[in-house]
C-alpha cells in the first residue's frame, strides 16, 4: 500500500486511510479521535516528539512493516448504513458489556484500596463521569442520529427531521465525545498510565487492564464517527439539500 499523506495531513486522515497506523498514535499518545483534525506535524509538536520519526513509523506501517492489522480495515469504504451497523455491533456492544463490569471493578478497588491509594478516588469519579456520558450517548445515536443517517442515504431528497439539519445532532455527539475524551485523559493521568502499584491484587490488575482496553476501543470508536461517518453524512446531507424546496428545507 502507498500513500500521499504527509506531515500537513490530519492525524484522522492517516488512520482513515490505514487503520493500522492507530498503533503508532496510541504508542505516542497522540489523539487521533477528538483531535483527529489536527495536522500530524502540529500533533507531534504538541506532544513534544519528533514529527519526522513518527512519520517514518507511519510509512513503515503503511508499506506493510506491521503485522496483524486491526479489524475494520474496510470501514472507510463501507456505506453509511454499514458504518452505523458496524459501530453498533462492535463498539456499542462492547461498551454495553464492559461498562457495567468495569463499574463494579472500579468501585470495589476504590473501596478496598482507596485509603492507601487516594488517586483511586479521582479515577472513580472520572470513570463515573465517563459512564454517565456514554450510556445515554449510545442511546441517542441508536435511536436518533443513526436512523437519520440511514434515511439520508436511502432517500433521493433530503428528509425533514424534527431536529433540523443532521449537523445538529452530529455536533452534539462530537461535543459529548470531547467530554468522554477528557474523562479518559483523567483516568490515564490519575492511574499514572494504568500502572499497577506495588502489591496490587489481581482485581486491581484486572481493573487497570480493562480501563486500558476501554481507552483503546473508545479512541477507535470516536475516530470512526468524528473523522469518517459524521463528515460523510454531513456532506451527503448538504448535496441532497441543493436548492431549498418547500417540504425539503432544512430549518
Amino acid at each position: 500500500m502507498t500513500t500521499t499523506l504527509n506531515l500537513t495531513d490530519s492525524v484522522g486522515a492517516w488512520v482513515t486511510e490505514c487503520p493500522a497506523t492507530s498503533r503508532v498514535f496510541e504508542k505516542h499518545r497522540i489523539d487521533y479521535c477528538c483531535g483527529g483534525s489536527r495536522p500530524l506535524e502540529e500533533a507531534c509538536r504538541k506532544r513534544q516528539i519528533d514529527a519526522q520519526a513518527v512519520y517514518q513509523e507511519l510509512r513503515q506501517i503503511i508499506s506493510g512493516g506491521a503485522s496483524n492489522p486491526p479489524p475494520d480495515d474496510d470501514f472507510a469504504s463501507s456505506s453509511l448504513a454499514e458504518m452505523c451497523e458496524s459501530i453498533e455491533a462492535t463498539h456499542h456492544e462492547y461498551l454495553k458489556r464492559e461498562l457495567p463490569r468495569l463499574r463494579q471493578l472500579v468501585t470495589r478497588v476504590a473501596q478496598v484500596h482507596g485509603e492507601r491509594h487516594p488517586w483511586l478516588l479521582q479515577l472513580e469519579t472520572a470513570f463515573q463521569q465517563l459512564h454517565d456520558e456514554l450510556v445515554p450517548h449510545m442511546l441517542k445515536e441508536e435511536r436518533v442520529l443513526f436512523p437519520a443517517i440511514r434515511m439520508i442515504e436511502q432517500s433521493p431528497v433530503l428528509p425533514a427531521f424534527p431536529f433540523g439539519s443532521v449537523d445538529n445532532p452530529i455536533r452534539m455527539m462530537e461535543h459529548e465525545h470531547d467530554i468522554a475524551g477528557q474523562a479518559l485523559q483523567e483516568i490515564r493521568r490519575s492511574s499514572s498510565d494504568f500502572t499497577l502499584p506495588e502489591g496490587g491484587c489481581n482485581t486491581f490488575r484486572a481493573m487497570l487492564d480493562g480501563l486500558r482496553e476501554l481507552e483503546a476501543d473508545l479512541h477507535c470508536h470516536i475516530h470512526k464517527e468524528n473523522n469518517i461517518l459524521f463528515p460523510r453524512a454531513s456532506q451527503l446531507s448538504a448535496r441532497l439539500s441543493g436548492p431549498v424546496q418547500e417540504g425539503n428545507a432544512v430549518r
